[in-house]
Parts: C-alpha cells; sequence; structure tokens
C-alpha cells in the first residue's frame, strides 16, 4: 500500500458534477492499493492515518495528530499510486492490486476509520472524480 498523505484546509471529491465527500481541516490521503495488500495491513494504515502527528502544537512543532484536532479524514482511492515508473515512459501497473481486490481493501478502509473515528469521508472507487483541495502549509508525506 502507498499513501499520499496531505494536510488540508478543506478538501472535497466530485464525482459527476456532484460533491460526494468532504473535509474541512483535518487530512486528504490518496490510497494506492496493491496486490499483496491484505485487512492488517488496511488496518495499519489507518491507525498511522488517524495518529500521524502533522498538525502544529502551540510551540508551532508538528506534535499533533489528526485525533488530537479532531479534524477530517478523506480517504481517496487512487491506484495509479501503486504505478511502476523506473523504465521506459509508460507507467506499469502489474503491482497494483485487481479492481475487486483493491475494492475490497478498500472498503475495510472505510469501516475500520469509521469504527474508530467520526470524521471520515470518502471518495468513490472506481470512479472518475474530481478532487479538490487546499493544501495547508504544504505539508505532504508518503507513507508506505
Amino acid at each position: 500500500m502507498i499513501t499520499l498523505l496531505q494536510r488540508v484546509s478543506e478538501a472535497r471529491v466530485d464525482v459527476a458534477e456532484a460533491t460526494i465527500a468532504r473535509v474541512g481541516r483535518g487530512i486528504l490521503v490518496l490510497v494506492g492499493i496493491q496486490a499483496d495488500d491484505d485487512e492488517s495491513r488496511a488496518r495499519y494504515f489507518i491507525d498511522r492515518m488517524l495518529n500521524y502527528r502533522v498538525f502544529a502544537d502551540s510551540d508551532g512543532k508538528m506534535n499533533l495528530s489528526l485525533i488530537d484536532i479532531e479534524g477530517g479524514l478523506l480517504l481517496v482511492p487512487q491506484f495509479t499510486l501503486a504505478a511502476n515508473t523506473k523504465k521506459g515512459r509508460r507507467p506499469s501497473f502489474t503491482s497494483a492490486a485487481s479492481p475487486q481486490h483493491g475494492k475490497r481493501i478498500f472498503d475495510i478502509m472505510i469501516d475500520y476509520a469509521r469504527a474508530g473515528y467520526q470524521q471520515v469521508a470518502c471518495g468513490q472507487f472506481g470512479a472518475d472524480m474530481r478532487v479538490h483541495l487546499v493544501n495547508d502549509g504544504p505539508v505532504t508525506f508518503i507513507l508506505d
């Protein structure tokens, strides 16, 4: 699994001109699911996202997590993160999960996140989405 975590002031996902998910202050996470990802890995990443300290404390240091600030978590599936770009001029997606497996793992992530945290929104697996965000900082991390 490869995730791109971005601290945001706000973010939303539109599908077919309709907003399907929105958060205010929090994190937007683009999620690339690979063929060997499983339920335990999905749970590990959710725990990491919720507890990753990317928000400033009163001293201006990144010491606060999403849970600490009670911010929103927006999960967006993005299989292109699993692309192999090492050679050639066209990405290879051989390490990406199949659509069925990817959806199953993404759904597990959503369920696990919602079971332990209230402010969870998500994009639509397999949809042509428009992701809008205001990156705060900018602060962006690759978690893999």
